[in-house]
């Protein structure tokens, strides 16, 4: 477990930030950006869990999934080898599998779509939504940096799955997709 004794350290005050290995790199380079979208989108995912029955199954699959977030946030701040990486903290490769077997669990259950989706309907819904869009920015930033430097490979199909699921999820949450706001092409 992590134990936090102080939160400041001074130590990125010059507009650096270090890795897993020690190594330090500029807060502007890649492998930040990936990192703090990963982060921003596991506060949209407390954002629309704060919308859902706690103790419900959605709730359940977003707290699973955040701390999932956590380690594809180690994961990317862990330089990957392909070797020797035993030690370090990855993103386990069931997890897509997991996000995968939900997929399909909700799909069995929603309403067939006859159109695109528009974002909203419930609150809850709208949420998810928004951390679905959000999801998708982190899975561009995560490809970016995985044109500059070699990654763990279920990064960017468990970020890809996860987009899914949040869309699923939100369709869920309008009435099992009965209640989705669809679009109309050319209506106004």
């Amino acid at each position: 477990m992590v134990k936090l004794t102080r939160i400041y350290t001074r130590g990125g005050d010059g507009g650096e930030s270090g890795l897993v290995d020690g190594a330090r790199l500029s807060k502007a380079d890649p492998r930040f950006h990936a990192i703090g979208d990963v982060d921003e989108l596991n506060a949209a995912l407390g954002l629309a869990r704060a919308a859902l029955d706690e103790g419900g199954p959605a709730a359940r699959t977003l707290a699973g999934i955040q701390n999932d977030l956590f380690d594809l946030g180690a994961d990317l701040a862990t330089p990957w080898t392909g070797e020797g990486d035993e030690t370090a903290l990855r993103l386990a490769p069931g997890r897509t599998q997991d996000l995968e077997a939900a997929i399909d669990r909700l799909t069995d259950r929603l309403e067939p779509l006859s159109s695109f989706v528009l974002p909203g309907g419930t609150e809850a819904s709208a949420r998810l939504h928004l951390a679905r869009a959000v999801a998708r920015r982190a899975e561009r930033s995560v490809a970016a940096l995985a044109g500059h430097v070699p990654l763990n490979p279920v990064v960017l199909a468990y970020l890809n799955r996860l987009s899914d699921l949040l869309f699923q999820m939100a369709r869920a949450e309008n009435a099992d997709g009965g209640e989705d706001i669809l679009w109309y092409p050319g209506a106004n």
